[in-house]
């Protein structure tokens, strides 16, 4: 939702840009050739990965045009999964693992993912609460919201950095799950209308609660075995991402 404020662009999302790529890989990188696993350090790795990725999608997209972001994050996004596809195949003791988290997934997560995640969340959350105003003015075009009394590049800045380090944070604790990012916010703002205030809060939570529900289904749709909760997330995603890709063409 903040990335999508930030560049004015609706197909905006961490899966669609290739931020949870990087961040992936960053993470898998760290993993396998150091073998970190400490909880604390991994969303460190991930947050550096994926800030790394946004400011080389900026570099090489150079607009924020949506068709333009979009196609250059999917290929950004196909370029960090190969990277880590090669440092899987480097280290095939770790194969198994890594594509399961990869792929997204709940399993065999415990409280101290959580311990670390929660207050992490509690500061985030108001950081960027306190960006709704000038994602508003921000709608409205950078020379008005420059006029109202936005400085554009200090929100654009810090608004970008606080959604990087969220993303690194989720990413790190359960793998890039992709499409809640892209299609809650849609979904949500048909109903709360556009103003960030409230739509925001509203996209957390119901974020949250698809994430629950699929990984619900997940575990339920073909017992006993346990589909990976990104899996799902992907088949809901991929039509709505083609469906906006075909309505603002």
């Amino acid at each position: 939702m903040l990335i999508q404020g930030i560049v004015r662009n609706p197909l905006a999302s961490p899966d669609i840009l290739g931020v949870n790529h990087a961040a992936s890989l960053a993470s898998v990188g760290g993993s396998t050739s150091y073998a970190v696993t400490a909880v604390m350090v991994l969303p460190l790795l991930a947050f550096a990965g994926g800030m790394a990725g946004l400011i080389l999608l900026k570099m090489l997209a150079k607009t924020h045009q949506p068709m333009k972001l979009a196609l250059t994050g999917v290929a950004l996004s196909a370029c960090w999964a190969s990277l880590t596809d090669y440092l899987m195949l480097s280290r095939p003791q770790d194969v198994n693992n890594a594509l399961l988290w990869l792929t997204g997934s709940l399993w065999g997560r415990d409280w101290s993912f959580v311990k670390i995640a929660i207050p992490l969340m509690i500061l985030f959350l108001p950081l960027s609460l306190s960006f709704c105003r000038d994602l508003d003015l921000l709608a409205l075009g950078d020379a008005r919201a420059t006029t109202l009394g936005v400085s554009v590049p200090h929100t654009r800045f810090w608004a970008l950095l606080l959604a990087v380090a969220m993303t690194s944070t989720g990413v790190a604790a359960c793998g890039p799950i992709s499409f809640i990012g892209l299609v809650v916010p849609h979904m949500m703002r048909s109903i709360t209308g556009g103003r960030h205030r409230r739509l925001l809060p509203v996209s957390a939570l119901t974020g949250a609660l698809l994430l629950v529900v699929a990984d619900l289904l997940a575990r339920i749709i073909h017992p006993p075995l346990e589909l990976p909760v990104g899996v799902l997330t992907a088949i809901i995603g991929a039509p709505w991402f083609v469906w906006l890709l075909v309505r603002m063409r």
